[in-house]
């Protein structure tokens, strides 16, 4: 556990809080007394990548081995004067 004087704390904030990110407890004081701690919050559950990765590697299922990328349409070629030189005839 760590404690620290508050303009200690105000000045190395980002310090404090990536030793609460590693576990480790910050008891923040005023004049020697404890105002406020600082505990980093519980790392949460695997995401779903990895969950499928696991299973993946135990043979219950399969991923797909291709990313297929996503084709753009073909532009629409029209005859006659731009829309944007219509718009701004209109504006005059």
């Amino acid at each position: 556990m760590t404690c620290v004087g508050i303009r200690e704390f105000k000045g190395h904030v980002t310090h404090f809080v990536d030793l609460a990110c590693r576990g480790e407890e910050v008891t923040i004081t005023k004049w020697g007394r404890t105002m406020a701690r600082l505990v980093g919050e519980p790392r949460r559950e695997r995401g779903l990548r990895d969950q499928l990765a696991a299973l993946a590697v135990e043979g219950l299922i399969a991923l797909p081995s291709i990313t297929r990328r996503r084709r753009l349409p073909r532009p629409i070629t029209v005859k006659g004067t731009p829309a944007s030189q219509l718009l701004l005839e209109d504006r005059r």
